[in-house]
């Protein structure tokens, strides 16, 4: 028998919230961020469908960037974690990448490599960037030893809260480090995008936005534009009834206070559904809300149906999609969607609907 458990993958929601986020943009250049497997939505088949659409894409890694060579994607490619050995800038200038700085021990690496460059300062995230006293100096020595650099760029610690000052902090010092550079300039990510028109420049990153999830904890008005693009689906296996003080699943977390109908679904762990869904957690069966009842197991979960009676084996489930939004399910796990799209593991089949 066939589990009939995969992720469906809309590419043309994905090409609306790309062609979305150039409406708010409209002034600069829309450069999405695909790293992590197009957050878990398949990397070549996501770049394939936006190719025609984009100036440029932006991934994590050197090897992400390779894959997508491999593909045949022509347009450039920035690879946002940068290299920090020679082999790997080397490889990176024989594909005709796009390397971020952002430590001055990169610098040297990339004179005669082949590789251009973006170059990133630290104006408050503290993770990756230079600081904004060097910056002269690190675009004078990446010029000097003929790296061409595209773009100067900032990553935003806070943007996903809108109501967080820390982000003005951060546009008054790229601006104040950036003065003078003839340069274009890169801020905003999806939040960014969305929530704060002050950080949208010459270039601009969106991630999370492009596959239809919030990147916010709360209602933002502009995510009501953004179509889901990942419909995990799975289906009912088995139905039962249960007697009221009996329980469901490992450990006993659920137990039925009145007679009960639960059906299990062929989804768990192992397919990339959170473990740490609550009893709750929405699950759309048919065209029903259901609750999530008892601990997630590696394959299977089970939901209540006894507001719900005739649901049979075989009937289709969405555990998050255009109907149940993954944030929604984040929220019910203490996570975030972000874990969840790029959680969904490779034994779950993705089905591409264009």
């Amino acid at each position: 028998m066939q589990r009939n458990t995969a992720a469906h993958i809309d590419l043309g929601a994905i090409r609306a919230n790309y062609a979305y986020a150039c409406t708010l943009v409209p002034d600069g250049k829309i450069l999405p961020v695909i790293k992590a497997d197009a957050y878990g939505h398949g990397l070549v088949p996501v770049a394939q469908a936006l190719e025609e659409q984009v100036p440029a894409f932006a991934v994590a890694t050197v090897e992400e960037a390779v894959e997508l060579r491999k593909a045949l994607i022509g347009v450039d490619l920035l690879v946002l974690e940068g290299a920090t050995t020679r082999a790997a800038t080397e490889r990176a200038g024989r594909h005709g990448l796009v390397l971020m700085v952002h430590a001055e021990s990169q610098v040297d690496m990339l004179h005669g490599s082949g590789a251009s460059a973006w170059v990133k300062v630290d104006t408050g995230m503290h993770r990756l960037g230079i600081d904004p006293e060097t910056l002269g100096d690190v675009i004078e020595r990446l010029q000097a030893g003929d790296v061409e650099v595209h773009a100067i760029c900032t990553h935003l610690a806070c943007a996903d809260e809108p109501d967080n000052d820390f982000t003005r902090v951060q546009l008054e010092r790229f601006s104040k480090c950036t003065a003078g550079y003839d340069l274009p300039l890169s801020i905003a990510n999806s939040a960014g995008i969305l929530a704060w028109p002050e950080s949208r420049a010459d270039w601009n990153r969106p991630g999370i936005m492009l596959f239809g999830a919030s990147p916010f904890a709360s209602e933002v008005e502009a995510t009501r534009e953004l179509r889901p693009a990942m419909r995990f689906a799975s289906e009912i296996i088995a139905v039962r009834e249960l007697e009221a003080g009996r329980s469901v699943g490992y450990g006993r977390r659920w137990t039925a206070e009145r007679p009960s109908i639960i059906a299990t679904i062929a989804a768990g762990y192992a397919d990339g559904y959170p473990r740490h869904a609550g009893n709750g957690t929405p699950v759309l069966v048919g065209d029903q809300v259901a609750p999530l009842v008892g601990a997630v197991s590696m394959d299977m979960i089970t939901v209540d149906l006894t507001d719900h009676p005739g649901a049979s084996i075989g009937d289709p489930v969405e555990l998050w999609g255009p109907t149940i939004p993954v944030n929604d399910v984040a929220a019910h796990s203490d996570t975030i969607g972000y874990q969840l799209l790029t959680g969904v593991t490779p034994r779950v089949p993705r089905i591409y609907h264009n």
